[in-house]
């Protein structure tokens, strides 16, 4: 019973870690291509300007999406192959 619950609350966590790295993924690179194209901000660039951070601030908010999507995955393949191990 402990084992599973302990299951249920890795598999959310790590569905967190999916979610969150791949919305400050897409906000992040996704506002500063807009910015950079068609010098409009909205989303994380939007409230990083009004907060006065420089422009590669957004920059910064994709790369850490990109950190969690990496930590995402590196936790899944572990997984897969502690799984697989009789």
């Amino acid at each position: 019973m402990v084992k599973q619950l302990k299951s249920v609350d890795n598999n959310s966590g790590q569905g967190l870690l999916w979610l969150f790295g791949a919305v400050l993924a897409i906000q992040g690179f996704g506002s500063a291509i807009t910015e950079a194209g068609w010098d409009t901000s909205f989303g994380v660039a939007g409230i990083l300007r009004a907060a006065d951070v420089p422009e590669w601030g957004t920059f910064l908010v994709g790369l850490a999406g990109v950190a969690l999507l990496v930590v995402a995955a590196h936790r899944h393949r572990t997984r897969r192959r502690t799984d697989r191990r009789p």
